[in-house]
């Protein structure tokens, strides 16, 4: 079941947050059964919808404009390096059109492989490839974000204006 993060940190299941519901949640991201990227965006403290970790299960929808977070798979290769779940989602035209940014988890041991899900998702969708981070990140990492998060989101409604 996918899944809300609040912004202390707790999870609220149901109530729009699960597989097939929509979101109006600015971050949405992707983990796999590891958790690191999901511990990552909990030390974030926003509030964030979950991409359902099955690909039989129904994927979420959003609403308004976010910022995607996404772990690289396939090893050394970069093969399948974008999760199947994440491509699911991304095939849902609205959700393509709403994406604005793309942050990347990965891991460093796959050299150049490090964060290609992130890069080929800012290429093919034409976004910003906004951060990148090594499996759950640091504090500087969260820190980071949090601040870049805000200040993308303030560009971004200048821009509206």
């Amino acid at each position: 079941m996918a899944a809300t993060l609040m912004a202390e940190g707790a999870t609220r299941h149901g109530s729009g947050a699960g597989p097939g519901s929509s979101t109006s949640a600015s971050l949405v991201y992707f983990s796999s059964a590891s958790e690191n990227t999901h511990r990552f965006v909990t030390k974030l403290g926003v509030e964030a919808a979950r991409i359902p970790l099955r690909t039989q299960e129904e994927t979420i929808y959003a609403r308004k404009p976010y910022v995607l977070i996404v772990p690289t798979y396939g090893g050394e290769s970069g093969r399948n390096s974008i999760p199947k779940q994440v491509l699911k989602f991304l095939r849902n035209e609205g959700n393509r059109s709403l994406l604005r940014g793309v942050i990347g988890a990965g891991n460093t041991n796959f050299g150049t492989t490090y964060c290609l899900a992130a890069d080929k998702i800012a290429a093919k969708c034409d976004v910003p490839h906004l951060y990148r981070f090594e499996l759950m990140g640091t504090s500087d990492d969260v820190e980071r974000v949090k601040q870049g998060l805000e200040d993308f989101w303030k560009r971004q409604l200048k821009t509206r204006q």
